[in-house]
């Protein structure tokens, strides 16, 4: 049998979109419901998850998770979508620039920053998407959004070529730091290539091509790229319920928390069952654990 809730890690090939990857693999498993946690742009590769059946219950949680990205800049051009598909618009000569001036300019742009999101986004405007106005010649403000960038390292510099790691924040715009970072340097620049290689848990060492999958397959714990609901929330601490708690969860009732050690340091817990399955995700408040998700995982099923 088919494994239908689970989360497939897919190492996004160049030249699609990210909706276009996830309907590849819905159709190679024939699952009826299918999601992504993260959008990658047509340029990008990497990690992808796309989550099957049950699975798309818990796509915001995943969405929520760091990102570390491999990207090359192009210094001396920016273009209007601020990466490689889009039009030259200005170019500037790229003087002799030290790799200490590079990383100097790094360190400005790590921390909390302000990101403002570029026209060709999928950021909605008055209901619109931004590319969607993008594509008319249009050109709208846009607020400001603070997003974390943990770290960004320099692994290379050919000018004008530029070789970056980044750590960040979910709602990070890769190609507006490349952007910002040339007008930091005294230049242009745009984004050329981009991979993500980690968000989560999720590396991309243990994703998949899509020439990997398969109908045919069906252990899928022996797959190091599908994971279970389980293992996909493996960073959330567990509870185990008693009978009686359990018997309210499961009807969308909250439930008390002081009994049940749960932990301060995160909203979010998966709750089980006295038998040990999961079968929610609780939010921790106060007190009280509130449902977030209800989940119906026949996973155990199909291995």
């Amino acid at each position: 049998m088919r494994p239908y809730n689970v989360i497939i890690a897919l190492n996004k090939p160049e030249g699609i979109t990210s909706q276009q990857a996830v309907i590849k693999v819905r159709k190679i498993f024939g699952a009826r419901k299918a999601g992504h946690a993260g959008t990658l742009d047509p340029l990008a590769t990497g990690v992808l998850l796309v989550c099957l059946g049950e699975a798309t219950k818990i796509t915001r949680f995943l969405m929520d998770k760091d990102k570390e990205y491999r990207a090359r800049m192009k210094l001396g051009e920016r273009t209007d979508t601020l990466d490689a598909e889009g039009t030259v618009l200005e170019t500037r000569a790229v003087t002799d620039i030290s790799i200490q001036k590079i990383e100097e300019a790094t360190r400005e742009f790590t921390g909390r920053i302000l990101q403002k999101p570029p026209m060709y986004s999928a950021v909605k405007h008055k209901g619109r998407p931004l590319y969607a106005l993008a594509r008319k010649g249009l050109t709208v403000e846009r607020a400001t959004r603070p997003v974390d960038v943990h770290a960004i390292t320099v692994t290379a510099v050919h000018l004008p070529f530029i070789d970056l790691t980044i750590s960040c924040s979910k709602g990070t715009y890769i190609r507006s730091l490349c952007d910002d970072l040339g007008a930091r340097l005294g230049t242009f620049a745009h984004l050329t290539s981009l991979i993500r290689t980690r968000t989560g848990i999720f590396t991309i060492e243990r994703a998949a091509g899509l020439d990997e999958l398969s109908s045919d397959m069906e252990n899928f714990s022996a797959y190091p790229y599908i994971f279970t609901i389980d293992d996909a929330l493996a960073d959330f601490s567990e509870i185990y319920l008693n009978e009686n708690d359990y018997r309210k969860a499961r009807n969308g009732m909250q439930i008390d928390a002081l009994n049940l050690q749960a932990p301060a340091s995160q909203p979010f817990v998966r709750l089980k069952s006295p038998s040990g399955e999961l079968f929610g995700i609780g939010k921790i408040d106060k007190t009280n654990i509130t449902i977030e998700r209800l989940i119906n995982d026949h996973t155990k099923d199909i291995t």
